[in-house]
């Protein structure tokens, strides 16, 4: 599993400053010890989502958005600055995503279906749902990021919000927005994937690139084994399609054979973690009375119902309607 561990560090304090929101008035309204305001305190995802709640009480329902274009981008650390000096939008998305690792547990969805690209996100550690500030605020850094760094005013081709209606934000992102939607996704169009970025810096880029690795070797705090990445991995391209170990691996930047034996070392094998995280993934989205078993096989990469129908029986000896049926009997009686 994923370690349970986010770094809060001072440029969302300095950012939330600038919307005139002080440190000890969210971490006191968000009923947290006053020690996780220090400069790279270590919190669970609950406690960071308590601190979004937070900005959202105080500064109302948009100020998760205003905190995050407003955010001073040359006060960001290294893993955001080297997404300013990609090489287009595509490139920084994808770098964004392999990098968060960073400072949070958090999954990335990326997907590509016809002319969109998707994306959406989650928490694997998570206890309690993803503040709306969270999304606002996420969602907001994408955008703005394309606008400043392709120096056009690229418009996403729909956002989904989970929230209630804003017309800031309506103004703000300029395309057809869904309000209280079941899952929040923000779309482009395919081709934005494209658009180069005016301060792209091949070699500073490569600079950035090299002290993220050393971060990423050295660091205790997000020391993941191969098993754990690629169930991480596993999480972000399962609705992209079937995921393979040579897309797994190229992901996690190594050769398939280098892979496939760190895994045994670990006592695993790619298709029983495959299997596990689908299993995981199959429990969580059957739990969720709104997904039609066919979604739910989309989402776990099947070709179609039945095979996901004759996994699940595998995994749990019935069916997925009798695991829901006796899911809501259980809920009942609670």
């Amino acid at each position: 599993m994923m370690q349970d561990r986010v770094k809060c560090t001072d440029q969302f304090w300095n950012a939330a400053a600038a919307i005139g929101l002080k440190r000890s008035a969210i971490l006191r309204e968000a009923k947290l010890p006053l020690a996780l305001g220090a400069d790279g305190a270590i919190m669970t995802t609950d406690q960071a989502f308590e601190l979004w709640r937070a900005v959202e009480t105080l500064g109302g329902p948009d100020a998760a958005h205003d905190l995050s274009i407003g955010m001073n981008t040359g006060a960001l650390p290294p893993n955001f600055i080297v997404l300013f000096h990609a090489k287009n939008f595509g490139d920084a998305i994808h770098r964004m995503a392999r990098y968060k690792a960073l400072s949070a547990p958090e999954v990335f969805d990326l997907t590509v279906d016809g002319d969109e690209f998707a994306i959406s996100i989650s928490f694997p550690c998570a206890k309690t749902p993803i503040p709306e500030g969270h999304i606002d605020s996420t969602f907001a850094f994408f955008v703005n990021m394309a606008r400043v760094c392709t120096g056009t005013n690229v418009t996403p081709k729909r956002v989904e919000f989970t929230r209630e209606r804003s017309q800031k934000l309506q103004d703000w992102y300029g395309c057809p927005i869904i309000w209280k939607a079941r899952k929040a996704r923000l779309t482009f169009h395919r081709s934005d994937l494209d658009l180069p970025f005016t301060q792209y810096n091949r070699e500073l880029l490569e600079m950035l690139d090299k002290v993220l690795e050393e971060r990423l070797a050295e660091s205790t705090e997000n020391v993941r084994s191969y098993s754990q990445q690629v169930r991480w991995y596993l999480h972000r391209r399962l609705t992209g399609g079937r995921p393979n170990l040579a897309g797994i691996a190229e992901d996690m930047a190594v050769s398939e054979r280098s892979l496939q034996r760190h895994l045994r070392q670990e006592g695993y094998t790619f298709q029983t973690i495959l299997s596990e995280t689908r299993h995981e993934l199959a429990r969580e989205y059957l739990a969720q009375p709104n997904l039609e078993f066919s979604e739910i096989a989309f989402l776990l990469a099947y070709e179609d119902q039945g095979s996901f129908f004759r996994a699940f029986q595998k995994w749990e000896n019935q069916t997925p309607s009798e695991w829901r049926k006796a899911r809501e009997i259980n809920s009942g009686r609670q």
